[in-house]
């Protein structure tokens, strides 16, 4: 049976000395920075982050995703641990999935049947102790709709990860076992977003009341929330990783663009998702940090194939040979961006380049629409999102995109949406607004994403695409516990998409965020998430 054995180093983190300081007041709006150019707040051991989200992500557990993986990345990943996380440490190879709340993990031969041993002396942030009995009751709040600790809300959320008809037990204090009813090989990289919440946090506050008051093992803990303005977050002291180095942690929700920079600019924030392209160089020279790295991040059009004329392969071809990608990376994004000529994002482990079909061909374009039977083109509307989680900077995209696909004579509508709106719609399977295509920044970090997205008769697959094969190996990749074989799989499910032309493939995002000089220590890593135990303030 395969066995995962933890290496010790890939989960230590540095510690360093933790208080708690006085600092909304350091931080209000409209405070300055006395640290010159890119110097940040300049006061305390703080970080404060100016996110793309119109609102602080719901609190409680597998419900922050409502903000997508940003959502994700600053409240799940920071207030709760899963059973296993991905190594985040490191920057220059895709996060494998190493411990969390569970020391090591085996699989039977048919891949349903998982035993987890637990991480011991953990505790969560209101002093309860971390074992079996907690698992099983964060277990049946996602699962088990006859139980009493049943909660809906997540259990929708959470079922993108755990499958219908799963079934956890206890088999001692430290261990518990997961049963599947279908094999599900990647289930350790599912369970890094299934996230373990207080069961006394949950009972003292009510389910509908514990994102209020959450409650979770991880490296920070819950201070205060001002709905729309700011959450608060301080180090954990007792974090089983290791105590984060930086005191506290606040988020604020900005998502315009602009705004993000000046408060970056005025010492509001001294760190900032998705900088405006085109402050990037000036940024630079004004010394503040711009990081990028490739990471697992498509940013396609998704197209509904049940609709005319998409239901015809060539005009998916037509408009995949349509974009400039060269041009959109360099004139609306800077080089923030790879081009995305396959299924794959180039660091996910499928990414092969042989996979790479497309180019930018107008004449091509218009060509296969001649042959489908529009030689003058054709009418259609995209719906798309204003910001968000890794949705970069969708106006200016969305434009050039609109005009290339002129070029060829196709009359792109473009109908935005708010990002949490649109999110309700497409995990329900629908396009908002009744358009035809979807702009949404997607990932197949998950490997549970192939078949969500791709997979025929899939809920959230919104096109309707259905390919036998690609079916066929979605299944055979549920049953391979071996590491690379399940990839290659992937792989060719990714020639097969490509070629079906699924999607508009567009762009990779790189992830671009902008920190003040004085904000020490970060790593960025090939992920939608990071780790902030390891940084400084000051």
């Amino acid at each position: 049976m395969p066995r995962f054995r933890p290496n010790r180093r890939s989960f230590l983190v540095g510690t360093g000395t933790v208080g708690l300081a006085s600092l909304l007041a350091a931080c209000a709006p409209g405070k300055k920075s006395t640290g010159g150019g890119g110097g940040g707040s300049s006061k305390g051991n703080i970080l404060v982050i100016g996110m793309t989200a119109s609102d602080i992500p719901v609190l409680d557990t597998a419900l922050a995703a409502n903000q997508g993986y940003e959502g994700v990345r600053f409240v799940g990943n920071q207030l709760y641990d899963g059973l296993t996380r991905f190594n985040l440490k490191q920057g220059t190879e895709i996060p494998p999935v190493v411990p969390g709340l569970a020391v090591s993990w085996t699989a039977d031969s048919t891949a349903k049947t998982w035993t987890f041993k637990l991480r011991p002396d953990v505790t969560f942030h209101d002093g309860t102790p971390w074992n079996a009995d907690a698992a099983i009751f964060n277990f049946n709040r996602y699962l088990v709709k006859t139980s009493p600790d049943y909660y809906a809300a997540v259990a929708v959320q959470a079922a993108q990860s755990l499958p219908a008809g799963t079934t956890v037990s206890k088999v001692d204090d430290m261990t518990i076992k997961i049963v599947l009813t279908n094999p599900l090989s990647y289930l350790p990289s599912n369970l890094t977003t299934v996230f373990m919440a207080s069961p006394a946090g949950v009972k003292k506050s009510g389910n509908a009341g514990f994102a209020n008051q959450p409650v979770g093992t991880g490296p920070f803990s819950f201070v205060s929330l001002t709905r729309g303005q700011q959450l608060v977050l301080k180090a954990n002291p007792k974090y089983w990783g290791g105590a984060p180095k930086v005191e506290q942690v606040i988020l604020r929700p900005i998502p315009d663009t602009t705004a993000r920079v000046a408060a970056l600019r005025s010492g509001q924030v001294n760190w900032i998702e998705v900088p405006p392209p085109d402050d990037i160089p000036t940024l630079t020279k004004e010394g503040y940090q711009v990081l990028t790295n490739s990471y697992d991040h498509v940013w396609p059009w998704v197209i509904d194939m049940k609709q005319k004329p998409f239901n015809d392969v060539r005009v998916r071809q037509a408009m995949n040979y349509a974009i400039n990608r060269d041009a959109l990376i360099k004139n609306v994004l800077q080089g923030t961006a790879d081009a995305e000529l396959q299924a794959s994002a180039r660091a996910n482990a499928s990414y092969r380049e042989a996979n790479n079909i497309y180019s930018y061909d107008p004449a091509k374009a218009k060509s296969l629409l001649a042959a489908a039977g529009y030689p003058n083109g054709f009418s259609t509307t995209l719906s798309y999102p204003t910001s968000g989680s890794g949705n970069m900077v969708p106006i200016p995209m969305n434009e050039a995109l609109q005009q290339d696909m002129a070029a060829v004579g196709i009359k792109v509508k473009l109908e935005p949406v708010e990002w949490a709106s649109m999110l309700t719609s497409f995990f329900v399977g629908k396009i908002p607004d009744n358009a035809a295509m979807i702009n949404i920044s997607l990932t197949m970090q998950a490997e549970s994403s192939w078949a969500l997205f791709f997979g025929g008769g899939s809920p959230v697959n919104v096109g309707g695409y259905n390919n036998a094969k690609v079916n066929a190996l979605f299944t055979q990749a549920q049953s391979e516990l071996d590491d690379t074989k399940r990839y290659d799989l992937y792989a060719q499910a990714s020639a097969l998409i490509t070629e079906d032309a699924a999607w508009v493939f567009i762009v990779d995002d790189r992830n671009p965020r902008v920190l003040a000089s004085n904000v020490k220590g970060f790593i960025q890593p090939k992920s939608w998430f990071c780790d902030l135990t390891t940084l400084t303030v000051g």
